[in-house]
């Protein structure tokens, strides 16, 4: 297999599964902002969207979106932990969340990068805030439950909300208010998958949190 992404972008989610899975891969990292391949082609050649995550199976077809990729590499590689099985509750309650994530939260952060004024820059960020409010509030409910979004059991939802969730310092959105959240970003940021990942691809806006001694 191979997989296209981009510093901290949320294709890092994606590199984190194929870690954790343990599965053969390559990684190319593009400029998916210029559209540009490492050797400098246009990266649309290879994905007529120019967007992030790609990735090529074994057999050589391309799959894009985060929550089709995490479902297929999951499934692919039996791991119910990551992502339970198919016409389970778990397994709703796992894609309850990416579905989350992808349209409330991801989407949130998208006009950061464009030229908006203050004012407007004010609007998005209590929107972030509020959507990070009502994890938050999930997480802090149950939280004797366990660290994780669905409980005990990290999965591909957690995945998916560490990469986007941590874009907070890159923007400059402290975590004061939300303990549980940054308590989940520690956890998840200690694993060897996300080190490694990291590490490979370059920080991005995704920055690793100081676990608190």
């Amino acid at each position: 297999m191979k997989l296209y992404t981009h510093p901290g972008a949320s294709s890092l989610s994606v590199h984190i599964l194929l870690r954790e899975i343990g599965a053969p891969f390559d990684c190319e990292v593009v400029n998916v902002t210029r559209k540009q391949r490492a050797d400098g082609s246009d990266y649309r050649a290879v994905a007529p969207r120019g967007m992030v995550p790609l990735l090529v199976t074994d057999e050589g077809t391309t799959l894009t979106e985060n929550m089709l990729i995490a479902q297929y590499l999951c499934d692919r590689a039996g791991r119910t932990d990551l992502m339970p099985a198919a016409g389970s509750l778990a397994r709703l309650r796992v894609m309850e969340w990416q579905s989350f994530v992808a349209a409330e939260l991801h989407k949130s952060f998208v006009p950061l990068n464009w030229p908006i004024d203050e004012a407007m820059r004010r609007l998005v960020m209590k929107r972030i805030e509020g959507r990070l409010g009502m994890v938050e509030e999930s997480l802090s409910r149950r939280s004797e439950a366990g660290p994780y979004l669905t409980g005990a059991t990290f999965t591909a939802a957690d995945v998916y909300f560490f990469v986007i969730a941590s874009w907070t310092a890159f923007y400059g959105l402290p975590l004061t208010a939300f303990p549980h959240i940054a308590g989940l970003l520690e956890v998840v940021a200690d694993r060897p998958s996300v080190r490694a990942s990291v590490a490979a691809e370059g920080r991005g806006m995704v920055s690793l949190p100081t676990p608190h001694p």
